[in-house]
């Protein structure tokens, strides 16, 4: 059965979390595209509403709107699956469909709607700020 990996991202605090889903929890989300909204009740987070941002496959490649099919070679200028280089450079980048099938293994996901409890007490105050953890890589 299909397994995701699930990085949840709450744009008021900065923060996000992860969460591992299997089986029946995974199953909502095949067929399911990016920029489409998913109900949190099936994985312990009642109330809240959140919205597919994008993933990558088991190999790494980034999921890229617009793309049909599993994986396609592509050539950009810039966006998902391209970091960049020199202005006006183009490159030829593999990225996989933005449609959910059981080879991709991560799934970004974005609360769009809070729930009764507190996105804090869903996770615990463990889950680190992403800017607070880009500081610390900085200084070590």
């Amino acid at each position: 059965m299909a397994t995701f990996k699930l990085t949840i991202a709450e744009p008021k605090s900065g923060r996000t979390a992860q969460k591992e889903v299997k089986d029946a929890s995974a199953k909502q989300f095949i067929g399911m595209n990016i920029g489409e909204s998913v109900k949190g009740e099936d994985f312990g987070m009642e109330g809240y509403e959140l919205l597919i941002t994008g993933g990558s496959d088991y190999c790494g490649f980034p999921m890229r709107k617009g793309i049909l099919g599993q994986r396609k070679k592509i050539t950009i200028l810039g966006g998902i699956g391209f970091r960049g280089a020199a202005k006006g450079i183009k490159k030829s980048r593999t990225v996989c469909g933005h449609k959910i099938h059981d080879r991709i293994s991560q799934i970004n996901l974005k609360v769009t709607k809070e729930g009764a409890k507190k996105f804090s007490e869903i996770f615990g105050e463990k889950q680190e700020k992403a800017a607070d953890k880009g500081k610390e890589e900085k200084k070590g």
